[in-house]
């Protein structure tokens, strides 16, 4: 089969927003003189979790809390975590490559399109990609397929001539749903053992270069096992495991 797109995850895979989300929300407890726990802090679906993050931290502050500031604050905070962040390591070879290859590009992700594009411009990226599709576009965030299969249908390609790319078990999930072939590049907050699923599974984009990632997803396409890569070696697991 021949690969004529590339379709990327955003958050945590272009750029690590998510440790910024993260580190935001650490900081918001600490303002109120509380550590936040970080077990179970990362949903396990798309699209915006915060409100039951505001629930939990005004529980616990007490009748005192001020949700508007409390928002206002964070966000004013992660914008400027936010502002510091470049491309993750190896993506902009791999764009480059990609672009050197004629291959299309496509980003799919549950967050809205105003900070998709936003951080897409800060990093220089966003002319780099034909395709947006965001989750305030589809009725359903990953794992559910819609915003995959929009970008398909933005691209007008089948499933079969595109690749995708993520950085969660659950976006893994909803590549493949989509009919896609995935490659997994965990964010550092992810729990690796999740992404046996992935057609093949990276530490970083500096892992492997395009051409030769091409070529591994195409051979295992027609075969009952996927492929992991770990510092920079080939382990086989079974597609059942």
């Amino acid at each position: 089969m021949t690969t004529k797109a590339l379709i990327f995850d955003f958050d945590g895979l272009l750029m690590d927003t998510e440790s910024t989300l993260l580190e935001s929300w650490r900081w918001e407890w600490q303002r109120h003189g509380l550590r936040l726990d970080p077990a179970g802090f990362f949903a396990d679906h798309g699209g915006d979790a915060n409100e039951v993050r505001y629930a939990t931290l005004g529980a616990t502050v007490g009748p005192s809390y001020d949700r508007p500031s409390s928002h206002a604050l964070r966000m004013a905070y992660r914008a400027e975590l936010n502002a510091a962040l470049s491309p993750a390591p190896g993506i902009v070879g791999w764009l480059d490559r990609a672009t050197e290859l004629g291959l299309r590009l496509a980003v799919a992700s549950s967050s809205p399109s105003t900070h998709v594009g936003a951080l897409l411009d800060q990093a220089g990226l966003r002319a780099r990609f034909e395709v947006l599709a965001t989750g305030e576009e589809v009725p359903a965030h990953k794992p559910d397929p819609a915003v995959y299969l929009l970008a398909l249908r933005r691209l007008g390609l089948p499933a079969s001539q595109a690749v995708a790319f993520e950085d969660t078990a659950h976006g893994v999930a909803a590549a493949q749903a989509a009919g896609l072939r995935c490659v997994a590049v965990p964010n550092p907050h992810a729990d690796h053992a999740r992404f046996s699923a992935a057609d093949l599974v990276l530490r970083s984009a500096t892992d492997l270069a395009l051409d030769a990632l091409l070529a591994t997803v195409a051979r295992r396409a027609d075969r009952p096992t996927r492929s992991s890569v770990s510092a920079g070696r080939h382990t086989e697991e079974r597609s059942d495991s």
